[in-house]
């Protein structure tokens, strides 16, 4: 049986429990609610993730490249979203799978891509499935709900000759809110917002079966989803500290670390160095604007138990500082010495495990199997 000693340092480590409780948590509060669950892969890029997140009850994937949906697809899963807007140079690599049986969708806010598209489909005699984005919070991409530009994109859709499968929004700015009640109501406006650009739609007399919402903070907040057909989220499956600053969820619930290495010492300023630096935590620092500011990562001990108020206070590429918040640990040495194993939970879960090929899951009964990770846009 592989061991924590026998890992090479740093690992990527995945409590297998704490994932399941965290899929559980989920998948409930969606049945809940009534609403289909379309997890979104880009966090973990990993088969056996995804299997856990269907066996509760999850139903397709969404993806943020179209190696994510190869990957997929030829894994077995065939109902994916793609929730980037499609370009171009895109269309002949969408249209491979679509003619391979993946049952692919995409995406738009733009008049002159739906009518590419639909051109494109034409010349290749396929008729290809078109959602259009909607901009819910002004966070990033999107057409407002009231906007004109809907209409003109949903006439641009069918004229080129695609089907409107939908609308979708992504309340990215809930992750700039840090109170329940805050999440409530920006789950609402994000919801309203779909819903109406979908009754826009229909209004015009087409079709706009699917109303699909979603951020970890909005799908874990919301009461009531009258109008929706479908939610997605991606993070919660792991959380993250940016996730617990936020009262999402607490470190505790934080399934990902990843597994380093005490390597040295500058005692006199406080530090431990450790074989984690930012190529393992990756450099995201999305808690430095939050009301707790963790550095590169929260410092917990072999066992998970956080250690508070010890940090990842500064990294180099194959380097990580650890030090105490506040005054320097002269104990340091003693409490951290060469060669002791210790976890980091990561700011951002989809930065960090972007920098792994694979994972090391752990399983309750405290067995190591190693699960490999999609990586890359080719």
């Amino acid at each position: 049986m592989t061991t924590f000693e026998q890992l090479t340092t740093p690992a990527a480590l995945v409590d297998v429990a704490q994932m399941q409780r965290n899929i559980d948590r989920m998948q409930s509060r969606m049945n809940e609610l009534g609403v289909k669950f379309r997890p979104h892969v880009k966090t973990t890029k990993c088969l056996e993730v995804i299997r856990a997140q269907t066996a509760a009850g999850a139903q397709g994937i969404t993806v943020s490249t179209l190696k994510e949906a190869e990957q997929f697809f030829a894994a077995g899963i065939t109902d994916i979203l793609y929730a980037v807007g499609i370009v171009p140079n895109k269309f002949a690599q969408a249209l491979a799978l679509r003619q391979q049986g993946c049952d692919l969708k995409l995406i738009t806010d733009n008049v002159d891509m739906a009518l590419a598209l639909g051109r494109f489909g034409k010349e290749h005699g396929h008729q290809f499935e078109l959602w259009i984005e909607i901009d819910c919070d002004g966070h990033r991409s999107g057409i407002p709900p009231e906007a004109k530009l809907l209409i003109e994109v949903g006439s641009a859709v069918l004229e080129g000759g695609s089907v409107l499968g939908g609308v979708m929004t992504h309340a990215g700015s809930s992750y700039d809110l840090d109170t329940h009640e805050a999440h409530v109501a920006m789950a609402e406006q994000e919801r309203a917002g779909c819903v109406r650009a979908a009754e826009r739609l229909r209004a015009q007399g087409w079709a706009c079966p699917v109303v699909s919402v979603g951020s970890t903070p909005t799908a874990l907040a919301a009461s009531v989803l009258p109008g929706v057909t479908e939610v997605r989220a991606g993070v919660y499956v792991f959380f993250d500290l940016v996730m617990s600053n936020i009262t999402v969820c607490q470190p505790q619930d934080i399934a990902l670390s990843v597994l380093t290495t005490v390597i040295g010492h500058q005692a006199e300023k406080g530090w431990a160095i450790v074989d984690a630096g930012w190529m393992a935590m990756s450099r995201d620092r999305g808690t430095q604007r939050q009301k707790h500011d963790y550095g590169y990562g929260q410092v917990c001990s072999i066992d998970g138990e956080l250690l508070d108020g010890y940090v990842l206070s500064g990294a180099n590429q194959e380097h990580g500082i650890l030090s105490r918040v506040g005054e320097p640990d002269p104990q340091i040495t003693q409490r951290f010495p060469v060669g002791m194993q210790l976890r980091i939970l990561p700011n951002h879960a989809c930065a960090t495990g972007a920098q792994f090929p694979r994972y090391e899951a752990l399983a309750p009964d405290g067995t190591l199997r190693t699960w490999p990770r999609f990586y890359g846009w080719q």
